[in-house]
């Protein structure tokens, strides 16, 4: 079963494509079907990820040098072969785990949310799609076929995000999703096309052997690349939703909550880490590209940190704080680190859909009330979704044993060695921007965890329940990997995760304890902290509001980019807009008006000249001898005259 696995890889994203085809096509007037169908065929493709994982395992290093692939040429021409198949290697393995299990997970929770819904066989298809999309991202083995399957996987968010077309809002969020999206995109397609003029291959393996040795095989410089690498960077922005691209994360949260937990547990904003990851020898080749991702990585972190600790919507909360642990991804890469990266993409993945589907649980309990103050109380009407949920607030938090505890300070290692050892002071910085972001992480998601499920239900018309099992099952699942899913990190392994994610020149780092020791230390004033306002209530948090207010209001307001970039579209692209329409109308215009009635009436003049009549025709050649006659004679005279003012001299 793992050697078939193992050489038909391919089946994992073609079982859900299928069953997108058989839901549109046959079963859609079926909801109970449909789901059937796409949960059964997600399973299968779950499995035989589990098996791809061992055997790549059992392997050991082997898999690390020599990637198993299987191509086929799609076309040829001069200068450009295009390949289409798989590519099966530890990080895509993991990969493959990850996406498969929180897909399946989130469709079986969606039998009971989505339960009713008019909807409900259009929502299973668009997720598979959605799932084919990103397994298929994730063992493309070049970047042709990634972008392939990056658009479809744009396309899939759209469509999900703006699953409720009803809603105005929901309609607003899929186009500005789309569209930042997209911005990033064209700035990864024109990454991926200069790859190829200059290098002439988009295939992965032959990327990573040929770009360390670029002056060999290209006439770039050194800056001409690293102008590439900040180029083709820009997608991940945009898919990742690092700063400033991340406008549209936080209002994908209009889609059904388990969409929310599939875009950020496992499928688009992973994706553009995968790839970052995918490519992270062109940035290691040039330093400055490297630094770049990582500062853009740890400012997001901290600006996004900074925003959800006055959010007041529990899935943009969570939101945020997915845009903050995907700042802390790209910081693990702009270190140097695939292991790390990949490592806290695995656990992140399992406490962010926890939480997720929690926050579902809780908004199916409500009936869709979105405000945090208007909850209080739910752990005693909803037990299970109470304990999963401090699972995931703990693992985030990165409180031992729990899994976000491992990642995170891998992360924090890798940066401070970075600075310490690679003698790169400029990350120091980068590690305490990351520790900062840690306390208000630590701090925001119990701010949230208090509010919602301590004290006394404040909305006295709700009647809070718990959630039917469909909802619990993946909740169980997803607290247990919570728990233990860091385990495999621990640095004490000989071959923990490191080993099984490395790319080579990853050695795995020796524990530090004043790192590990610190990283608690935050955390837990953090916690206190929201203990103390929330809690406790020893400090009142409308007096610290109102104390703090311009810097409260400002964190509230997300710093206004959003309001800056309509400013923006308004003011200077509708102005400048505007103004292009008035050049095109007055001046453009004018002068190709002007033009045509030239042509008018020189065609007006010569037309009287055409009358089709023989006796005129007749009349202007008599009128064109006689002119040329008096023409010639009167050259004649002009030269017997000069002739005789000759003979004076």
């Amino acid at each position: 079963m793992i050697e078939f696995a193992l050489y038909n890889a391919w089946l994992i994203p073609l079982l859900p494509a299928v069953a997108f085809v058989l839901i549109a096509l046959v079963f859609k007037p079926l909801p109970k079907v449909s789901a059937f169908v796409a949960i059964t065929f997600i399973l299968i493709s779950f499995v035989l990820a589990i098996c791809i994982g061992i055997g790549v395992i059992q392997q050991g290093g082997e898999f690390v040098e020599h990637p198993l692939k299987q191509a086929f040429t799609w076309f040829s021409m001069n200068g450009l072969k295009v390949e289409m198949g798989v590519q099966i290697d530890p990080t895509s393995a993991m990969m493959l785990f990850v996406v498969t299990l929180v897909a399946s997970l989130v469709q079986i929770y969606s039998l009971g949310y989505m339960h009713g819904d008019p909807g409900f066989s259009r929502f299973y298809a668009y997720l598979s799609l959605f799932a084919m999309s990103m397994l298929g991202l994730v063992i493309a083995p070049n970047l042709l076929q990634m972008f392939v399957f990056w658009e479809l996987v744009g396309l899939c968010s759209y469509l999900l995000i703006g699953f409720w077309f009803h809603k105005y809002s929901a309609r607003e969020a899929a186009k500005k999703a789309f569209i930042t999206t997209r911005t990033g995109d064209f700035g990864l397609l024109l990454g991926i096309l200069l790859l190829q003029i200059n290098f002439g291959t988009l295939d992965l393996q032959r990327l990573g052997e040929m770009i360390p040795n670029f002056a060999q095989y290209t006439h770039l410089s050194l800056g001409a690349l690293t102008v590439i690498a900040v180029i083709l960077f820009l997608g991940p922005i945009g898919k990742s939703g690092q700063f400033p691209l991340h406008v549209w994360l936080p209002d994908a949260m209009e889609g059904p909550t388990p969409v929310s937990a599939l875009i950020h547990a496992a499928t688009m904003v992973v994706a553009g880490v995968y790839l970052t990851g995918r490519t992270l020898i062109l940035f290691k080749t040039v330093p400055s590209a490297m630094a770049f991702v990582a500062f853009m990585g740890a400012f997001t972190a901290l600006f996004a940190a900074s925003i959800a600790i006055t959010q007041t919507e529990m899935k943009k909360i969570l939101a945020y704080s997915t845009v903050s642990q995907l700042g802390y991804m790209m910081l693990a890469l702009g270190a140097g680190s695939l292991t790390a990266s990949m490592f806290h993409l695995m656990t992140h993945a399992f406490f962010k859909a926890l939480m997720f589907l929690g926050a579902g649980s809780v908004l199916h309990s409500m009936h869709n009330e979105a405000n945090i103050w208007k909850y209080g109380g739910l752990k005693k009407y909803m037990p299970v979704t109470y304990w999963t949920f401090l699972v995931g607030c703990l693992a985030i938090a990165g409180i031992p044993p729990f899994a976000g505890f491992w990642s995170k300070d891998e992360i924090l290692l890798v940066t401070y060695n970075m600075a310490a050892h690679q003698h790169q002071p400029f990350y120091y910085l980068l590690f305490v921007m990351a520790v900062l972001t840690a306390g208000l992480t630590a701090f925001y998601m119990f701010r949230m965890f208090f509010i919602c499920f301590h004290g006394e239900l404040r909305d006295k018309h709700a009647h809070p329940h718990e959630s039917p099992f469909s909802m619990l099952l993946p909740l169980y699942v997803l607290a247990f990997l919570s728990v233990v899913g860091g385990l495999v990190g621990m640095p004490w392994l000989q071959h923990g995760f490191g080993y099984f994610v490395r790319i080579g020149e990853f050695e795995h780092e020796a524990p530090n304890y004043i790192i590990m020791v610190g990283s608690v230390v935050v955390a837990l004033i953090g916690i206190f902290t929201a203990i103390t306002i929330y809690l406790k209530k020893s400090v009142s948090h409308e007096k610290l509001a109102q104390q703090f207010k311009p810097i409260y209001t400002l964190l509230y307001n997300k710093y206004y980019i959003d309001e800056i970039y309509l400013w923006i579209i308004h003011n200077v692209i509708d102005g400048l807009g505007r103004f292009l329409w008035w050049v095109d109308t007055t001046i453009v215009d004018g002068i190709i008006d002007a033009v045509g009635n030239a042509a008018k009436l020189l065609g007006s003049t010569f037309r009287r000249i055409q009358t089709g009549k023989l006796q005129h025709y007749a009349l202007v050649l008599f009128a064109g001898i006689v002119i040329l006659v008096i023409i010639m004679n009167f050259m004649d005279t002009s030269s017997v005259n000069l002739g005789l003012l000759g003979g004076v001299r």
